[in-house]
């Protein structure tokens, strides 16, 4: 399947900039209807011995939880290392490998943040929005915002706060657990992605469409140094 619109990747850390910013008002905080029957779970790993970046897209039937289809694609980086700007280095891969996949999810959950982010436009966000897919960020540590611990009951859940904003939750998805960092990235709503994240997971602190697709990309990773 072909990924939709897109925008150069190799550009000037202020161009970047400017793209960031226009993309930024295409979000959409607000619900699809209905109940996804798909969720593609997406990951990056990096060799820092090869250069290369690998991309893998796991898709799980929702409720089941089990997956349908994995695909996976690799490149060499062609956008330096910045902080706030991962996807410019991140995305094409992401692209590539979503190209490869038979049929389209119906949900995107990456490992990455989405709206909380220091310009409103991480990784889940951007390619949301490109992709113009309800999509979330799940990710396993914080890149901006204010919270207050959560209890150490699986469920709970405290707001992430940022320049006066709701961004997202930090999400305890297993009892006495570090939490995750939940916020939405296009087409849903704070309160949905925290539930979305919380209902697809199954007994590890990240839920199966994420950590199946590390898996996917390190195991990606490994079979290419053989």
């Amino acid at each position: 399947m072909m990924a939709a619109g897109s925008h150069p990747w190799t550009v000037s850390v202020q161009e970047a900039f400017r793209i960031q910013q226009d993309l930024r008002s295409r979000i959409r905080l607000e619900d699809d209807p209905g109940e996804p029957a798909t969720i593609a779970g997406i990951d990056v790993a990096f060799s820092s011995e090869e250069q290369l970046l690998y991309a893998a897209i796991v898709v799980l039937d929702a409720g089941a939880l089990t997956p349908v289809e994995t695909v996976s694609a690799v490149q060499q980086p062609t956008f330096p290392y910045v902080p706030g700007l991962l996807t410019f280095r991140e995305g094409p891969v992401v692209l590539e490998a979503y190209e490869r996949l038979s049929s389209e999810p119906d949900l995107l959950m990456f490992d990455g943040q989405g709206i909380a982010h220091p310009r409103g436009l991480g990784l889940a966000s951007h390619l949301g929005v490109l992709l113009d897919k309800p999509s979330i960020g799940c990710a396993k540590s914080r890149l901006v915002g204010e919270f207050k611990e959560p209890k150490q009951k699986r469920g709970s859940m405290r707001t992430l706060s940022y320049e006066r904003r709701k961004v997202g939750v930090v999400l305890r998805t297993r009892d006495n657990t570090r939490p995750l960092f939940v916020s939405p990235g296009h087409r849903v709503t704070v309160e949905t992605a925290a539930a979305r994240v919380l209902a697809a997971t199954r007994g590890f602190r990240t839920p199966e469409p994420t950590r199946l697709a590390d898996i996917e990309a390190e195991r990606a990773k490994r079979e290419r140094r053989r």
